[in-house]
Protein backbone atom coordinates (compact mmCIF):
# COMPACT_ATOMS: atom_id res chain seq x y z
CA UNK A 1 0.00 0.00 0.00
CA UNK A 2 1.44 3.63 -0.90
CA UNK A 3 1.19 6.21 1.66
CA UNK A 4 -1.49 8.57 1.64
CA UNK A 5 -3.41 11.58 3.48
CA UNK A 6 -6.46 10.54 5.65
CA UNK A 7 -8.84 13.12 6.69
CA UNK A 8 -12.30 12.70 8.13
CA UNK A 9 -14.70 15.99 7.37
CA UNK A 10 -17.48 16.62 9.97
CA UNK A 11 -20.39 17.81 7.73
CA UNK A 12 -21.42 16.46 3.70
CA UNK A 13 -20.62 20.22 2.63
CA UNK A 14 -16.94 19.50 3.67
CA UNK A 15 -16.27 15.83 2.43
CA UNK A 16 -17.81 17.35 -1.41
CA UNK A 17 -15.70 20.11 -1.20
CA UNK A 18 -12.73 18.31 -0.64
CA UNK A 19 -10.66 16.50 -3.09
CA UNK A 20 -10.01 12.83 -2.17
CA UNK A 21 -11.84 8.83 -2.50
CA UNK A 22 -14.45 8.32 0.07
CA UNK A 23 -13.91 6.05 2.35
CA UNK A 24 -16.83 4.30 4.35
CA UNK A 25 -16.53 1.01 5.73
CA UNK A 26 -13.31 0.13 3.87
CA UNK A 27 -13.98 -3.36 2.65
CA UNK A 28 -13.64 -2.99 -0.83
CA UNK A 29 -11.38 0.20 -0.84
CA UNK A 30 -8.55 -0.92 1.73
CA UNK A 31 -8.16 -4.38 0.06
CA UNK A 32 -7.46 -2.75 -3.69
CA UNK A 33 -5.16 -0.32 -1.91
CA UNK A 34 -3.31 -2.94 -0.24
CA UNK A 35 -2.64 -4.65 -4.16
CA UNK A 36 -1.75 -1.24 -5.41
CA UNK A 37 -4.58 -1.45 -7.81
CA UNK A 38 -6.20 1.81 -5.96
CA UNK A 39 -3.81 4.64 -4.92
CA UNK A 40 -5.57 7.69 -3.72
CA UNK A 41 -3.47 10.31 -2.27
CA UNK A 42 -6.20 11.63 -0.46
CA UNK A 43 -8.90 9.15 1.54
CA UNK A 44 -11.79 11.21 2.63
CA UNK A 45 -13.35 8.87 6.13
CA UNK A 46 -16.90 9.57 6.23
CA UNK A 47 -18.29 7.72 9.03
CA UNK A 48 -19.07 10.22 10.54
CA UNK A 49 -21.25 11.99 8.24
CA UNK A 50 -25.00 12.47 8.93
CA UNK A 51 -26.19 9.13 6.06
CA UNK A 52 -27.75 6.43 8.59
CA UNK A 53 -31.47 5.67 8.78
CA UNK A 54 -33.61 3.01 8.19
CA UNK A 55 -36.95 4.02 7.19
CA UNK A 56 -39.34 1.31 6.24
CA UNK A 57 -43.07 3.44 6.46
CA UNK A 58 -43.12 3.70 2.83
CA UNK A 59 -41.19 1.19 0.82
CA UNK A 60 -37.05 1.67 1.91
CA UNK A 61 -35.49 4.42 2.94
CA UNK A 62 -31.68 3.61 3.66
CA UNK A 63 -28.98 6.19 4.76
CA UNK A 64 -25.57 4.78 2.83
CA UNK A 65 -23.87 4.80 5.61
CA UNK A 66 -26.10 1.98 7.14
CA UNK A 67 -23.95 -1.17 7.44
CA UNK A 68 -25.25 -4.14 5.89
CA UNK A 69 -25.81 -6.33 8.86
CA UNK A 70 -28.15 -3.73 10.66
CA UNK A 71 -30.28 -3.50 7.25
CA UNK A 72 -30.45 -6.95 7.19
CA UNK A 73 -32.10 -7.28 10.68
CA UNK A 74 -33.93 -4.72 10.23
CA UNK A 75 -37.96 -5.47 10.35
CA UNK A 76 -40.14 -4.89 7.25
CA UNK A 77 -36.82 -4.51 4.73
CA UNK A 78 -38.20 -6.61 2.14
CA UNK A 79 -36.99 -10.30 2.30
CA UNK A 80 -35.16 -10.47 -1.21
CA UNK A 81 -33.32 -7.63 0.25
CA UNK A 82 -32.40 -9.10 3.76
CA UNK A 83 -31.30 -12.04 2.01
CA UNK A 84 -28.98 -10.87 -0.82
CA UNK A 85 -27.26 -8.94 2.65
CA UNK A 86 -27.45 -12.03 4.26
CA UNK A 87 -25.56 -14.10 1.84
CA UNK A 88 -22.98 -11.49 0.72
CA UNK A 89 -20.42 -11.99 2.85
CA UNK A 90 -19.27 -12.97 6.58
CA UNK A 91 -20.83 -11.40 9.56
CA UNK A 92 -17.76 -9.33 10.22
CA UNK A 93 -17.60 -8.30 6.86
CA UNK A 94 -21.17 -7.16 6.87
CA UNK A 95 -21.25 -5.41 10.57
CA UNK A 96 -18.73 -2.86 8.84
CA UNK A 97 -19.79 -2.83 5.26
CA UNK A 98 -21.92 0.16 4.41
CA UNK A 99 -24.90 0.08 1.70
CA UNK A 100 -23.25 2.90 -0.27
CA UNK A 101 -19.97 1.27 -0.82
CA UNK A 102 -21.02 -1.84 -1.63
CA UNK A 103 -23.13 -0.71 -4.49
CA UNK A 104 -20.27 1.08 -5.20
CA UNK A 105 -18.03 -2.23 -5.12
CA UNK A 106 -15.62 -3.55 -7.40
CA UNK A 107 -14.90 -6.50 -9.90
CA UNK A 108 -13.21 -9.67 -8.34
CA UNK A 109 -12.38 -10.37 -12.28
CA UNK A 110 -8.42 -12.00 -10.77
CA UNK A 111 -7.06 -10.29 -13.66
CA UNK A 112 -8.43 -6.15 -12.67
CA UNK A 113 -6.75 -7.48 -9.05
CA UNK A 114 -3.62 -8.15 -10.04
CA UNK A 115 -1.63 -5.80 -11.28
CA UNK A 116 1.12 -7.68 -13.02
CA UNK A 117 -1.90 -8.52 -15.42
CA UNK A 118 -3.03 -6.45 -18.33
CA UNK A 119 -6.90 -5.22 -17.75
CA UNK A 120 -8.79 -2.49 -19.85
CA UNK A 121 -10.80 -1.73 -16.62
CA UNK A 122 -7.93 -0.94 -14.54
CA UNK A 123 -5.33 0.54 -17.30
CA UNK A 124 -7.70 1.51 -20.55
CA UNK A 125 -6.34 -0.06 -23.97
CA UNK A 126 -3.94 -2.48 -22.06
CA UNK A 127 -6.61 -5.52 -23.12
CA UNK A 128 -8.51 -7.97 -21.44
CA UNK A 129 -7.33 -11.22 -21.07
CA UNK A 130 -10.19 -12.73 -19.45
CA UNK A 131 -11.72 -13.23 -23.35
CA UNK A 132 -9.63 -15.90 -23.85
CA UNK A 133 -8.06 -17.12 -20.69
CA UNK A 134 -9.68 -17.85 -17.63
CA UNK A 135 -13.69 -16.65 -17.76
CA UNK A 136 -15.15 -19.34 -15.41
CA UNK A 137 -16.46 -16.87 -13.33
CA UNK A 138 -17.13 -13.87 -15.92
CA UNK A 139 -20.17 -12.78 -17.74
CA UNK A 140 -22.72 -13.90 -20.57
CA UNK A 141 -24.77 -10.39 -20.66
CA UNK A 142 -23.95 -6.92 -21.32
CA UNK A 143 -19.60 -7.99 -22.18
CA UNK A 144 -18.02 -6.55 -24.56
CA UNK A 145 -14.28 -7.46 -26.71
CA UNK A 146 -12.48 -4.95 -24.03
CA UNK A 147 -14.43 -6.64 -20.70
CA UNK A 148 -16.37 -9.69 -19.67
CA UNK A 149 -16.24 -9.27 -16.09
CA UNK A 150 -18.54 -9.21 -13.78
CA UNK A 151 -20.80 -7.33 -11.19
CA UNK A 152 -20.10 -8.21 -7.26
CA UNK A 153 -22.90 -6.91 -5.46
CA UNK A 154 -25.44 -9.05 -4.56
CA UNK A 155 -28.11 -7.06 -2.62
CA UNK A 156 -27.83 -4.73 -6.04
CA UNK A 157 -29.42 -7.45 -7.79
CA UNK A 158 -32.08 -7.25 -5.72
CA UNK A 159 -32.21 -3.39 -5.25
CA UNK A 160 -32.47 -3.45 -9.01
CA UNK A 161 -35.25 -6.24 -9.31
CA UNK A 162 -37.33 -3.87 -6.67
CA UNK A 163 -36.61 -0.55 -8.78
CA UNK A 164 -34.38 0.81 -6.42
CA UNK A 165 -33.14 4.70 -6.58
CA UNK A 166 -30.13 6.37 -5.31
CA UNK A 167 -30.00 10.03 -4.30
CA UNK A 168 -26.81 11.74 -4.96
CA UNK A 169 -25.54 15.21 -4.32
CA UNK A 170 -21.97 17.08 -5.29
CA UNK A 171 -21.42 20.94 -5.00
CA UNK A 172 -23.53 21.16 -8.09
CA UNK A 173 -27.07 20.13 -6.39
CA UNK A 174 -28.84 16.50 -5.73
CA UNK A 175 -30.08 13.98 -8.70
CA UNK A 176 -32.18 10.39 -8.37
CA UNK A 177 -31.41 8.25 -10.67
CA UNK A 178 -32.72 4.76 -11.12
CA UNK A 179 -30.37 2.01 -10.11
CA UNK A 180 -30.96 0.27 -12.99
CA UNK A 181 -29.66 3.26 -15.08
CA UNK A 182 -27.06 4.34 -12.56
CA UNK A 183 -24.40 1.00 -13.91
CA UNK A 184 -23.04 1.10 -17.07
CA UNK A 185 -22.44 -1.71 -19.20
CA UNK A 186 -18.61 -1.79 -20.45
CA UNK A 187 -18.85 -1.44 -24.04
CA UNK A 188 -15.58 0.69 -24.97
CA UNK A 189 -15.17 2.07 -21.59
CA UNK A 190 -14.91 -0.29 -18.94
CA UNK A 191 -13.34 1.38 -16.83
CA UNK A 192 -16.65 3.76 -16.58
CA UNK A 193 -18.67 1.45 -14.20
CA UNK A 194 -21.28 3.60 -13.19
CA UNK A 195 -22.58 7.00 -13.61
CA UNK A 196 -21.14 8.57 -10.57
CA UNK A 197 -19.88 11.59 -11.25
CA UNK A 198 -16.42 13.42 -9.90
CA UNK A 199 -17.06 14.48 -6.73
CA UNK A 200 -20.54 13.21 -6.20
CA UNK A 201 -21.32 10.93 -2.98
CA UNK A 202 -24.48 8.59 -2.41
CA UNK A 203 -26.46 9.67 0.01
CA UNK A 204 -29.12 7.46 0.29
CA UNK A 205 -31.04 4.24 -1.24
CA UNK A 206 -34.70 4.24 -1.87
CA UNK A 207 -36.84 1.09 -2.97
CA UNK A 208 -40.67 1.84 -3.57
CA UNK A 209 -43.21 0.69 -1.60
CA UNK A 210 -44.73 -2.44 -3.53
CA UNK A 211 -46.81 -4.21 -0.80
CA UNK A 212 -46.32 -7.63 -2.30
CA UNK A 213 -42.39 -6.93 -2.67
CA UNK A 214 -42.93 -8.86 0.89
CA UNK A 215 -43.37 -12.11 -1.23
CA UNK A 216 -39.66 -12.10 -2.48
CA UNK A 217 -36.79 -14.01 -1.99
CA UNK A 218 -33.07 -13.91 -3.16
CA UNK A 219 -30.84 -17.53 -4.30
CA UNK A 220 -27.60 -17.67 -4.62
CA UNK A 221 -24.96 -20.11 -6.42
CA UNK A 222 -21.61 -20.12 -5.68
CA UNK A 223 -18.60 -23.01 -5.13
CA UNK A 224 -19.05 -22.94 -1.45
CA UNK A 225 -21.26 -22.28 0.96
CA UNK A 226 -20.11 -19.21 2.68
CA UNK A 227 -17.20 -16.11 1.86
CA UNK A 228 -17.58 -16.59 -1.73
CA UNK A 229 -19.23 -14.67 -5.20
CA UNK A 230 -22.14 -15.61 -7.01
CA UNK A 231 -21.91 -18.02 -10.20
CA UNK A 232 -25.08 -17.19 -10.57
CA UNK A 233 -28.01 -15.28 -8.58
CA UNK A 234 -31.61 -14.55 -9.03
CA UNK A 235 -33.98 -12.04 -7.16
CA UNK A 236 -37.73 -13.15 -7.40
CA UNK A 237 -40.82 -10.78 -6.11
CA UNK A 238 -44.19 -11.91 -6.92
CA UNK A 239 -48.26 -10.51 -6.94
CA UNK A 240 -50.07 -13.41 -6.60
CA UNK A 241 -53.77 -13.27 -7.09
CA UNK A 242 -56.38 -16.81 -7.02
CA UNK A 243 -53.41 -18.64 -8.08
CA UNK A 244 -52.23 -16.99 -10.62
CA UNK A 245 -49.27 -14.19 -11.34
CA UNK A 246 -50.57 -10.59 -11.69
CA UNK A 247 -47.12 -9.23 -11.76
CA UNK A 248 -43.60 -10.43 -10.77
CA UNK A 249 -39.80 -8.88 -10.41
CA UNK A 250 -36.97 -10.66 -11.55
CA UNK A 251 -33.22 -9.66 -11.44
CA UNK A 252 -30.11 -12.37 -11.75
CA UNK A 253 -25.79 -11.47 -10.86
CA UNK A 254 -23.52 -13.36 -11.25
CA UNK A 255 -23.83 -13.57 -14.90
CA UNK A 256 -23.39 -9.86 -16.12
CA UNK A 257 -21.39 -7.06 -16.09
CA UNK A 258 -24.52 -5.30 -14.40
CA UNK A 259 -27.16 -6.37 -12.15
CA UNK A 260 -29.35 -7.66 -14.78
CA UNK A 261 -32.79 -7.23 -14.97
CA UNK A 262 -34.48 -9.81 -17.00
CA UNK A 263 -37.93 -8.68 -18.70
CA UNK A 264 -38.85 -11.27 -20.55
CA UNK A 265 -39.64 -13.66 -17.82
CA UNK A 266 -40.94 -11.17 -16.15
CA UNK A 267 -43.32 -11.21 -18.92
CA UNK A 268 -43.82 -14.35 -19.23
CA UNK A 269 -44.83 -15.12 -16.17
CA UNK A 270 -47.23 -12.38 -15.79
CA UNK A 271 -50.93 -13.86 -16.02
CA UNK A 272 -49.54 -17.86 -15.70
CA UNK A 273 -50.44 -19.82 -13.29
CA UNK A 274 -48.12 -20.68 -10.12
CA UNK A 275 -46.47 -23.57 -10.74
CA UNK A 276 -43.39 -25.19 -12.02
CA UNK A 277 -44.33 -25.59 -15.69
CA UNK A 278 -44.76 -22.03 -15.81
CA UNK A 279 -41.61 -21.47 -14.06
CA UNK A 280 -39.59 -23.24 -16.32
CA UNK A 281 -41.46 -21.62 -19.29
CA UNK A 282 -40.56 -18.23 -18.33
CA UNK A 283 -36.74 -18.99 -16.94
CA UNK A 284 -36.59 -20.14 -20.79
CA UNK A 285 -36.44 -16.85 -21.56
CA UNK A 286 -33.49 -15.79 -19.78
CA UNK A 287 -30.64 -16.61 -21.90
CA UNK A 288 -32.34 -16.20 -25.15
CA UNK A 289 -29.42 -12.91 -25.75
CA UNK A 290 -26.75 -14.57 -23.39
CA UNK A 291 -23.07 -14.84 -25.55
CA UNK A 292 -20.83 -17.67 -24.10
CA UNK A 293 -16.98 -17.52 -23.30
CA UNK A 294 -15.61 -21.56 -23.62
CA UNK A 295 -15.14 -21.20 -19.67
CA UNK A 296 -18.80 -19.98 -18.55
CA UNK A 297 -21.08 -21.62 -21.25
CA UNK A 298 -22.78 -23.97 -17.99
CA UNK A 299 -24.21 -20.82 -16.65
CA UNK A 300 -27.00 -20.36 -19.37
CA UNK A 301 -28.33 -23.85 -17.79
CA UNK A 302 -27.58 -22.44 -14.33
CA UNK A 303 -29.18 -19.31 -14.73
CA UNK A 304 -32.55 -20.75 -15.58
CA UNK A 305 -32.75 -23.30 -12.66
CA UNK A 306 -31.72 -20.97 -10.41
CA UNK A 307 -34.59 -18.69 -10.99
CA UNK A 308 -36.98 -21.71 -11.07
CA UNK A 309 -35.68 -22.89 -7.70
CA UNK A 310 -36.17 -19.24 -6.04
CA UNK A 311 -39.85 -19.26 -7.79
CA UNK A 312 -40.23 -22.12 -5.88
CA UNK A 313 -38.72 -21.49 -3.02
CA UNK A 314 -41.19 -18.62 -2.82
CA UNK A 315 -44.42 -19.74 -3.79
CA UNK A 316 -43.90 -23.46 -2.07
CA UNK A 317 -43.35 -21.39 1.22
CA UNK A 318 -46.74 -20.51 1.31
CA UNK A 319 -47.39 -18.09 -1.46
CA UNK A 320 -50.40 -18.93 -3.69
Amino acid sequence: MRPFELTAPATVDAALATPGTFLAGGTTLVDLMKLNVLTPQHVLDINELPLRGIDTSAGLRVGALERMADIAAHPGVYPAISRALLLSASQQLRNMASIGGNLLQRTRCTYFRDVAMPCNKREPGSGCPAVNGANRMHAIFGASEHCVATHASDVAVALVALDAEIRLVSEDGERVVALRDFYRQPGDTPDVENDLRPGELITEVHVPRKDWAAHSTYVKVRDRQSYEFALCSAAVALDVQDGRIVDARVAAGGVATVPWRLPAVEESLRGKPVGLASFEEAASKAVDTAELLAGNAFKASLLKRTIVRALLELTEGGLR
